[in-house]
């Protein structure tokens, strides 16, 4: 028996090594010989105890995986052990073993206890060593199949039913085999195999009389008719046994060719994806010359489209790979939504969703980060947030960048409180933030305008260990450019380029854009020449800037000549490359010249946009040649480009401008039918066509129905709204909408105060006008160019031509220059009284009248003929006055004196209406301010 045989181990010659008993020898080895169940099972039949251990051969047994486990424990227990010594040629050396990493994966999961049985067995084995048996004399494999046949010659577009109709006349049919084609699957390779059923009699019979019809024709076909020997099935499984052997043994020249081959293929796709992503062509070459695509191969393509934002041929791809018959993974399901996520079309992603819940795979974090990161690109942060939360619900815990893209979802809505809370949990959930988040919110900070905050995450950043990037760096310079501060944006450069950190072409374009905004032609250009300096190559959107910059000097050669220059560097221009060209030329009336940019615009491939049609309208609008706007707009319609709420609001501001409320009224019934947006914009058009032509009443009701559409009244609407009252001079109405915009809280600006102060100096009310004048003061609001000369024309009506001239003389002490409607309100003020005032008046006339002779100001023939007029009267024969006044004539003066001599003379003596000039006049100021609006609003 087993025991006998243990318990006379110790009398043995050369006893076992693992069962001497030592002094604090583990419990584990001394309990090894009593751990064996009572009785012990008898050996196997097919084993037979040896006569002795030390004659009986020693056969190869596999080893054990259990083993390095048992002897990893015995040693551990040993080494713990203070008293044990190492047997001679016994490693020392601790090893990772199956027991440590179950003791490291415990808390999760704990291991059950390892059977003592197996630990017995295994001793018993190295005991009582069976004899091998004999070898059985190997079989040799058959490869041929008893009622088998190949077929040669087939259609390539034959199928299976079609062959089996056919041989079924020779017996019953088990299987028809269609070899099908490496590359082409839906087609067959041209041979195949027919197997028939029944006993394997029968089926030999059956075999045998179909090859007595080797060379009948089918379908126009001589086909090959044999019996199969096995030949095909052979050289598989030789080739499936040397390739395993090389597997085996890493031994790659034992591959098929087929497989290395294919191997090869494969290598140099994944070379190309990795080294030239760029070039698609090449990539989409090497993917086609794979043998027998699979699902590896179109995941990595549908990711290679993702990236690039391919959603069409990422779609065809994934179907591709659906025709063959290869059912899509989560991971192949993540790349086409990231594929759609990167087009922004959130639909098709959501359907890709659907699909892949119906068909019951599972979404990952990765899957859920993809489609918050989706929502946040359009703008969609209840989506975005509708997904993260769902996504917390599933997979805990979460990571840093399912995290950044949520954040920067409510970055590009401007809910920066939201954005903090989200930093705030992310941070409590133990995930550091990286410095991709950092810069989020710096961006978003820069979107809202929070100069003091973007800062704080700035210095955040660097506290926490993080070198700042030129990424870094760039989202302040991009604050400070947006909010005004170029120079701060230029303390920041400097401090990046100590720093050591070089500019790059986004960093410029920032740079460029401030002093865009601020019209500063000059510093543009130079941050240009800077940026050639560096070597860098401009891009697209440096182009466009610098076509911006020409076209804002009124340099539309030049700005033509870059858009040359930009095609010879091999840039497409783009829709924004033409739209400043165009809206240049139509805004300074050559529609000609507009439309030959247009046209320039097809040629370069550029298909117009409703933004491009927009531009000309809004430079035909500008100078009120409607006419033409409304052929721009037919035009536009017979392209297939339908109008939007920024065309009819344009045209609606044109037809304002002029005062047509029919036309106005119009075109706001076509955008409500149409089913466009209505804004704040499109009631303002609507404002100023009612307060150009006096209908306050109708105004009224236009307010009305913006409370009933819950639009908010702005500051330009104010303005209108005051500007329109005081066109009537109605001071009380103006004064409560001041009152009310301020209960609203809506602040005032200097177009609100200018309108204001032009209600009262209507209504004479010049006290008021002047209190608020000092309120402006109070505030911090300081009176430009067009409040002076309402002030200087309120005086003028009141006949104090004293008091406008102190008013000329404080607008010169402001620091601001006086122009040509100035001189012209205050000159025939001065002129109007010069016969009853005193002589200061006088004086006042011709100082006025050098100024003007040294900016080298010339009023027209109508101002020309009115001052004439007044001069008859202050000097008959002619004097100093007349003499210097005359220099301010247009140069046909002469000659239009002379003709108009006589009639002047018999009309001397008609009463002349001074107030009715200025009236004109401020009329002119007023057209200025809604021009001015117009800009703001556009």
């Amino acid at each position: 028996m087993v025991t006998d045989s243990l318990l006379s181990l110790p009398t043995s010659r050369s006893p076992s090594p693992l069962f001497t008993l030592k002094p604090h020898s583990s419990s584990a080895t001394t309990s090894v010989s009593f751990s064996l169940p009572s009785p012990p099972q008898p050996p196997e039949p097919n084993l037979r105890c040896p006569k002795s251990i030390k004659s009986s051969p020693k056969p190869k047994i596999p080893s054990n995986p259990l083993k390095n486990l048992f002897t990893t424990t015995t040693t551990t227990n040993n080494n713990n052990n203070p008293s044990y010594v190492p047997a001679h040629g016994e490693s020392t050396r601790a090893t990772h073993s199956l027991a440590s990493k179950l003791r490291l994966s415990s808390k999760l999961s704990p291991p059950p206890p390892s059977p003592p049985l197996l630990q017995d067995t295994q001793k018993e084995t190295q005991i009582s060593e069976p004899e091998a048996p004999s070898p059985e004399p190997e079989k040799p494999e058959i490869f041929r199949q008893d009622g088998k046949i190949f077929i040669g010659n087939l259609p390539k577009w034959i199928k299976k039913h079609e062959v089996a109709e056919f041989f079924r006349q020779f017996g019953p049919i088990k299987d028809v085999l269609l070899i099908k084609a490496h590359n082409e699957i839906h087609i067959n390779a041209g041979f195949g195999f027919v197997i028939y059923g029944g006993p394997p009699p029968l089926a030999e019979k059956s075999a045998l009389k179909a090859v007595e019809f080797d060379g009948v024709e089918l379908h126009g076909r001589v086909l090959t008719v044999k019996l199969d020997d096995g030949t095909r099935l052979k050289g598989k499984a030789e080739e499936r046994a040397r390739w395993v052997e090389g597997y085996q043994g890493q031994d790659c020249n034992n591959k098929s060719k087929w497989h290395q081959e294919r191997e090869g293929s494969w290598s140099l796709f994944r070379k190309v994806l990795e080294s030239e992503p760029e070039n698609w062509q090449k990539v989409v070459t090497a993917f086609e010359r794979i043998n027998k695509l699979s699902r590896r191969e179109f995941g990595l393509m549908v990711n290679y489209y993702a990236r690039r934002g391919d959603m069409h041929r990422a779609r065809e791809t994934f179907e591709r790979m659906r025709a063959r018959g290869i059912e899509p993974t989560s991971h192949v399901y993540t790349n086409l939504i990231h594929a759609y996520a990167v087009g922004r079309d959130m639909e098709e992603a959501l359907s890709c969703v659907r699909k892949m819940k119906e068909e019951g795979i599972e979404m990952t974090l990765v899957t859920y980060s993809i489609l918050v990161g989706g929502f946040a690109k359009i703008g969609n942060s209840e989506a975005a947030d509708d997904w993260f939360e769902e996504a917390k619900e599933r997979h805990t815990p979460l990571n840093a960048i399912i995290y950044g893209n949520i954040v920067y979802a409510h970055c590009q809505t401007c809910n920066m409180e939201r954005a903090e809370e989200l930093v705030r949990e992310m941070e409590e959930e133990g995930i550091d933030a990286p410095i991709d988040i950092y810069h989020t919110m710096m961006d978003g900070y820069t979107m809202i305008g929070n100069e003091e905050k973007c800062l704080i995450v700035f210095e955040r950043l660097k506290e926490c260990g993080f070198t700042p990037s030129v990424i870094s760096y760039g989202c302040l310079i991009n604050h400070y450019s947006k909010i005004g501060k170029v120079s701060k944006a230029l303390e920041v450069s400097k401090m990046m380029e100590c720093a050591g950190i070089k500019h790059n072409m986004k960093t410029y374009s920032m740079l460029i854009n401030g002093y865009l905004k601020l019209k500063d032609w000059a510093n543009a250009f130079a941050i240009f020449e800077d940026l050639v300096k560096d070597g860098l190559k401009p891009d697209v959107v440096l182009y466009n800037n610098m076509i911006r910059a020409f076209c804002g000097m009124g340099n539309m050669d030049r700005a033509i000549h870059t858009v040359k220059e930009m095609q010879k560097e091999r840039h497409r221009p783009t829709t924004r490359t033409f739209m400043p060209i165009i809206h240049g030329f139509a805004r300074a009336g050559e529609m000609r010249r507009a439309l030959e940019v247009f046209d320039m615009m097809r040629r370069s491939g550029c298909i117009p946009t409703v933004h491009t049609f927009n531009a000309l309208i809004l430079g035909l609008s500008e100078k009120r040649q409607m006419k033409k706007a409304v052929e721009i707009l037919d035009e536009m319609t017979l392209a297939g480009i339908n109008p939007n709420e920024h065309t009819y609001t344009t045209i609606m501001h044109g037809y304002a401008s002029l005062g047509d409320t029919g036309k106005a009224f119009e075109y706001f019934t076509k955008l409500r039918n149409e089913g466009l947006e209505l804004d704040v914009y499109t009631y303002e058009a609507l404002l100023k066509a009612c307060c150009k032509s006096g209908r306050m009443q109708s105004a009224l009701a236009v307010t009305k129905e913006m409370t009933a559409q819950n639009i908010p009244r702005n500051t330009f609407v104010y303005n209108i709204l005051i500007d329109g009252w005081a066109r009537r001079g109605d001071v009380w109405e103006a004064a409560d909408l001041m009152q009310q915009m301020k209960q609203e809280g809506v602040q005032p600006d200097i177009h609100t105060y200018t309108s204001f102060i032009n209600a009262c100096c209507k209504a004479g009310d010049m006290m008021r006008a002047m209190k608020t004048i000092q309120e402006m003061d109070t505030i911090g609001v300081r009176p430009n160019v067009k409040t002076y000369t309402t002030l200087i024309h309120g005086w003028a009506r009141a006949s104090l031509p004293e008091k406008a001239l102190k008013c000329f003389e404080e607008m010169k002490l402001a620091g601001l220059k006086p122009d040509k409607a100035v001189y012209h309100c205050l000159m025939t003020s001065l002129l109007s009284r010069a016969t009853v005032a005193e002589a200061y008046i006088y004086s006042g006339v011709l100082s006025v009248c050098r100024e003007m002779i040294v900016s080298g100001l010339t009023v027209d023939m109508g101002t020309a003929v009115h001052w004439s007029r007044c001069l008859r009267k202050i000097e008959r024969t002619g004097g100093e006055l007349t003499q210097a006044l005359q220099k301010t004539f247009p140069p046909d003066w002469n000659s239009y004196h002379t003709i108009s001599a006589n009639f002047d003379s018999e009309t001397d003596d008609e009463p002349e209406s001074d107030d009715e000039d200025n009236d004109v006049y401020l009329a002119n100021v007023t057209d200025g301010d809604d021009d001015l609006d117009d800009e703001d609003l556009n």
